[in-house]
């Protein structure tokens, strides 16, 4: 690891287990509403994972009742994360496999990381303040931090224009097909931690990426 000067991380699905904490505040959400939510945990992150859009167009589609009654994707938007703030206040997020070590390894070596997220802060911060190991974590780019979200490369770039010194090396881990392509576009080396198989995975290996399927295996 001592090849890089600073080493990129996303936080939703990567770090921290909040994929399957969405994924039950959109269930909560709908179920206020009188919609049973059919997907499952697969079927969620297809529809979440490569388009920035994909949840409201696969929900209003498969759900119609739900445009019926609140045709203001931005009002859901809304209850789902409060919802999805109820869960992060009852303790439900738990870290990702392997995340611990390599934190600990990356601040025993005094290397440089940065969390780049679309996530808010506000967010951000009460999942830290349940998992000091992230305060490891040397540098935080939110959604307050850049304009345009993934696939754009634009977060990635802010990063390292702030914290990678002149000459600098760095590597970002990516845990979505949106977010690796992001990551590919800043020049960094990219690795896709997931077990999802994702189609596209093989053309993403031609471009230069890495695949595992967890944080343990590094």
């Amino acid at each position: 690891m001592d090849f890089f000067q600073l080493v990129m991380f996303d936080f939703d699905g990567l770090l921290v287990d909040t994929e399957r904490g969405h994924y039950e505040a959109y269930r909560r959400m709908c179920a206020q509403r009188g919609v049973q939510l059919g997907w499952d945990f697969p079927l969620y992150c297809k529809y979440a994972h490569y388009t920035h859009d994909g949840i409201k167009e696969a929900m209003y589609h498969d759900y119609p009742r739900l445009l019926a009654s609140e045709p203001d994707w931005k009002v859901l938007h809304r209850e789902k994360s409060r919802e999805l703030i109820s869960l992060f206040h009852e303790g439900a997020i738990q870290l990702m496999p392997g995340v611990t070590k390599l934190l600990t390894e990356l601040e025993e070596q005094k290397i440089q990381s940065c969390v780049v997220t679309h996530s808010a802060e506000n967010l951000v911060m009460t999942l830290r303040k349940q998992h000091p190991i992230l305060d490891t974590i040397t540098h935080w780019i939110t959604r307050e931090d850049y304009s345009r979200p993934k696939p754009d490369p634009e977060c990635y770039q802010v990063a390292m224009q702030r914290f990678l010194p002149n000459g600098g090396k760095a590597v970002g881990f990516e845990d979505t097909i949106r977010g690796l392509q992001a990551l590919l576009g800043s020049g960094a080396l990219a690795y896709l931690v997931t077990t999802m198989d994702y189609p596209e995975i093989p053309e993403m290996v031609k471009r230069g990426a890495k695949h595992i399927r967890s944080l343990e295996d590094i």
